[in-house]
């Protein structure tokens, strides 16, 4: 059981620390962009080799050495986005008043080159991996695009915590896709459809060999983490309390732009 404890410690901290490197890269004066886009491409396509290598990998270095490089390909997806280098082609908030079918299609035109990389990256990723005897890394990345997208779906429908502070200035017009309430009906059937995979990832657990039970559990605590977010999204706590080292950067620009 030690091995599995460390693996779910080592993908928490995996997750926090990945989460803050690329807020915090972020929140850098944006004549950095071009260079940490351009080392993050270059560390993007070494994991992409390093998913590939890992593939027929049954051993425990070949998981942990997998769920890493996911984790690294999804960075350059979150960093791309967040430097304003792949958004979509509406660049402008949306209209006071429209609702309904026009603002979701406004908001689908924000966000779209961004949603066609991911898709990119996760075909790239199943592609390496198919059939292969080391699945970690197509998990890993699956349920960082299932959950993202459930979040992104959550933030457009309204949700309590809306985590503004996650956006730099240039960005700040998806916003106007944002919406607060309490809660929507597609909140609790996204937490409970996550739940219920979570539960299937235990009970597949149960019967598994050792090094697979070690997949299980890194892919299974990444998709903990996001049930987590999910929560955060409609509890009375800001998860932005979470990376507030790598915020300070943010909260500079801010005070600059206004």
């Amino acid at each position: 059981m030690l091995d599995l404890a460390l693996a779910a410690g080592f993908a928490v901290f995996a997750w926090w620390f990945s989460t803050g490197l690329v807020l915090l890269l972020d929140g850098l004066p944006r004549r950095s962009f071009r260079w940490s886009l351009l080392v993050s491409s270059l560390i993007a396509l070494a994991a992409l080799f390093g998913i590939a290598e890992t593939a027929a990998r049954t051993d425990a270095t070949g998981a942990y050495v997998a769920f890493v490089c996911a984790l690294l390909v999804w960075g350059w997806v979150e960093l791309s986005f967040l430097t304003g280098w792949i958004t979509g082609p509406r660049k402008t908030a949306a209209p006071p008043g429209v609702r309904g079918w026009p603002r979701f299609v406004m908001a689908v035109q924000a966000i779209l080159w961004h949603e066609l990389a991911i898709l990119a990256a996760g075909v790239t990723v199943l592609a390496l991996t198919w059939q292969a005897a080391n699945p970690v890394a197509a998990w890993t990345f699956v349920v960082l695009w299932a959950l993202r997208t459930s979040a992104k779906l959550n933030l457009f429908f309204g949700v309590r915590n809306l985590s503004e502070e996650f956006l730099p200035p240039h960005l700040a017009y998806l916003q106007s896709f944002f919406r607060r309430r309490a809660m929507n009906a597609f909140f609790p059937l996204s937490v409970a459809a996550a739940c219920w995979a979570l539960a299937q990832v235990a009970l597949a657990a149960q019967g598994a060999d050792a090094v697979l039970r070690l997949s299980l559990t890194l892919a299974g605590t990444m998709l903990a983490l996001a049930i987590v977010e999910h929560l955060l999204l409609v509890l009375p706590f800001r998860s932005t309390a979470l990376w507030r080292w790598a915020l300070a950067k943010h909260d500079e620009k801010l005070q600059h732009a206004r």
